[in-house]
């Protein structure tokens, strides 16, 4: 699942959340995906929260018109009317992470509005030894610590009916140093959520650890943005492991 973050309309990538730089027109990068077999993408407007705006519409708009591939939008997303925009505008289903820890109520109207195959739940997460799993929710793109422990917030999120969890652990995001694994294996046995592994892949073993480890989807930006990871590559390898690997992507559907 590449990762497309998003900024003024095109594709970003940091580094722990900060040390931003530019990687291509999101339109571009969702066609080349489509050709080289991912099975999902994500877009997340990594500034719409902060900036108090709603997701770029028009950027989903312009991606649901050339890739067949299921996509899940992020970032602005904060109330029913603002997910099904999203939804209306050709996305498979959206993410919610700032405004659903805000108001947890969001959550299940999502859920009762639009169904639960339609609502993910981001959780950015940073280490902090203090709280009983080891880890602190932030949120506003990872920008404010909330102080609540972020296990007890997953299943807060589960409870709810949400049966995608996306957690980003800021200490390993774009560094490359591999998945945080043991933040996976708690959201996956904690929960019983299907758990995206995101932030910080950088080999092809990182992807079959974070498998292991109990991801069910496999989220990635930097590798396969720049060229150090192929996607058909990956999948080989994965299927070598003994790992169920989807091979019947849609593919793009043209312009």
């Amino acid at each position: 699942m590449p990762c497309l973050d998003m900024q003024n309309g095109r594709v970003v990538k940091g580094v722990r959340f900060v040390n931003i730089r530019d990687a291509g027109d999101p339109v571009s990068c969702a066609i080349a995906y489509g050709v080289a077999g991912a099975d999902e993408l994500a877009m997340l407007d990594i500034t719409a929260t902060i900036e108090n705006r709603p997701t770029l519409i028009e950027v989903v708009r312009r991606v649901a018109a050339v890739t067949t591939i299921p996509f899940t939008v992020g970032g602005g997303v904060k109330d029913v009317a603002s997910a099904r925009a999203v939804i209306e505008a050709g996305a498979s289903r959206i993410s919610t992470s700032s405004a659903a820890f805000r108001n947890p109520p969001v959550i299940a109207n999502m859920i009762r509005e639009l169904g639960a195959d339609k609502v993910t739940v981001a959780i950015d997460v940073d280490r902090n030894p203090a709280l009983p799993s080891g880890y602190e929710v932030f949120i506003d793109g990872g920008r404010t610590a909330t102080g609540t422990d972020a296990l007890d917030w997953a299943r807060r999120v589960a409870d709810f009916g949400v049966r995608c969890i996306l957690p980003t652990s800021k200490a390993t995001d774009g560094a490359r140093t591999g998945f945080d694994l043991p933040l996976i294996r708690q959201m996956a046995s904690g929960t019983g959520a299907e758990i995206v592994a995101s932030g910080g892949a950088g080999t092809l073993e990182h992807f079959r650890e974070a498998a292991a480890a109990g991801a069910t989807i496999l989220l990635a930006a930097s590798v396969f943005h720049f060229g150090i990871i192929r996607i058909p590559a990956l999948k080989q390898y994965l299927a070598e492991c003994g790992l169920n690997v989807r091979t019947d992507s849609p593919g793009p559907a043209g312009p």
